[in-house]
């Protein structure tokens, strides 16, 4: 029997605090939403639990009726607050120009609004070869196997889950509200001090394979 070759290479990554520091930008749109709306909103908390979706976090301040309308609108001040002041996190562009140099495709699945997500990368010279948003740990793992992802690099208990449900590799890097001791007892795979790292890692996988 003639030997079969792998799959193409396909990796996952999370947004947030993965590839990019999001924090001051997500703090400057809840502080401008709240000016605008006379909603007290505490946005240095807000940015300490970062990946779970927009909708339950403006749950925690705008009554039901108001929740739809404030999302609509945060996703709009979003473009003029968040981009500039939203930085690549050490190793992101290395960990993305790694998977291409081993001829493989990026894929960010990411909780965020899409059409803003892609803002996000183009603004950061991040280029991947999909983008998906509005997704969250068992949704993200559904596009992980429908893209063929054998990996994803994520921050959160989350994205753990999205990987196991898609039987990918759950790469993660306490860069985001888990430390590494709580992304290891939450059934990380591989824990990364940050994406400095992953290029090796990847080089390793890829030659055990």
């Amino acid at each position: 029997m003639p030997a079969t070759s792998p799959a193409p290479l396909t990796v996952g990554f999370d947004l947030d605090m993965t590839l990019l520091d999001t924090r001051p930008g997500i703090r400057a749109t809840y502080l401008a939403l709240s000016a605008e709306t006379g909603t007290p909103i505490d946005a240095d908390l807000v940015v300490t639990r970062l990946g779970p979706p927009l909708l339950d976090e403006i749950r925690n301040w705008f009554p039901e009726h108001e929740v739809e309308r404030a999302v609509t609108r945060y996703r709009e001040l979003y473009r003029d607050h968040a981009f500039a002041p939203t930085v690549a996190l050490p190793g992101a562009h290395a960990a993305v120009e790694a998977v291409r140099a081993h001829g493989g495709r990026v894929a960010v699945i990411t909780g965020k609004y899409e059409p803003n997500a892609r803002l996000h990368l183009e603004h950061a010279g991040l280029a991947a070869d999909t983008v998906i948003g509005d997704l969250w740990a068992e949704t993200k793992g559904d596009a992980l196997r429908e893209h063929g992802a054998s990996v994803y690099v994520g921050d959160h208990l989350g994205d753990i889950r999205g990987a196991r449900h898609a039987d990918a590799l759950a790469v993660c890097v306490p860069t985001g509200p888990y430390s590494a001791r709580e992304l290891h007892e939450a059934g990380a795979d591989v824990v990364l001090d940050d994406l400095t790292g992953f290029p090796d890692w990847l080089a390793g996988h890829l030659a055990d394979r």
